[in-house]
C-alpha cells in the first residue's frame, strides 16, 4: 500500500512540473472579438509562443498577442492580437486606403476588401522606432489598433507571444500564416 502510494505522489509531482514547464512556453488563448476577421473569428482558441521573441525579432506579418492600455470589465490589461505590419526601422504611410511599407504597396492577402482606413496616419509618413511596432487588425473597419491613439505604437516588451497554431474550430485547425 505504501510503494502505491509513493507510485501516486510521483506521478503527480511530474504531472504538475511537465504542466509548468508547458505554460511556460506557451499560453492558449481564446479570441473575443472580431478585428482579426477573416483570419480568425470570435471563438478560436489558439497557442501561443511566449518564448519565441526572446531568440528572435518580431517580423512582419506575424499575428501577436500584446498588453494594452486598454481595461477589462475586471480592472485587468486587456490583451489585444493584431498582425504586425512594421517593425523598427520600416517607414509606413496609410494613403487612400492603401498601405505603403518602405515606399511599396503592402500585399495584404488577408484583408477582405483591401481598404485600410488611415484615422491618424492618412497622408503622413511614420518611421517606427526602436523597440516599437505597428499593428493592425485584418478587419481593418473593426479595428482599434496602431490607428489609433489610444493604442498607438506597440512596445516590443508588452508582446505576450506570437499565435501560430488554431486548435479550435475544429475544421480549421493548423499553423496561422
Amino acid at each position: 500500500m505504501k510503494n502505491e502510494i509513493i507510485e501516486w505522489i510521483k506521478t503527480i509531482v511530474l504531472s504538475v512540473v511537465i504542466a509548468l514547464l508547458i505554460t511556460a512556453f506557451i499560453k492558449p488563448t481564446i479570441v473575443r472579438q472580431h478585428s482579426m476577421s477573416p483570419t480568425l473569428q470570435e471563438y478560436d482558441f489558439l497557442i501561443i509562443n511566449r518564448l519565441l521573441y526572446n531568440r528572435t525579432a518580431p517580423q512582419n506579418g506575424d499575428i501577436v498577442v500584446f498588453q494594452s492600455t486598454l481595461k477589462t470589465a475586471m480592472g485587468k490589461d486587456k490583451l489585444l492580437i493584431k498582425r504586425i505590419i512594421a517593425v523598427p526601422g520600416d517607414e509606413l504611410l496609410i494613403e487612400d486606403g492603401i498601405v505603403y511599407l518602405n515606399g511599396r504597396i503592402l500585399d495584404e492577402p488577408y484583408l477582405v476588401n483591401g481598404y485600410t482606413e488611415g484615422k491618424a496616419t492618412e497622408g503622413n509618413t511614420i518611421l517606427i522606432p526602436e523597440g516599437k511596432l505597428f499593428a493592425m487588425g485584418d478587419n481593418r473597419n473593426n479595428s482599434m489598433d496602431s490607428r489609433d491613439e489610444v493604442i498607438s505604437l506597440v512596445d516590443i516588451d508588452d508582446i505576450v507571444g506570437k499565435a501560430f497554431l488554431r486548435l479550435y474550430p475544429l475544421n480549421k485547425i493548423g499553423f496561422l500564416k
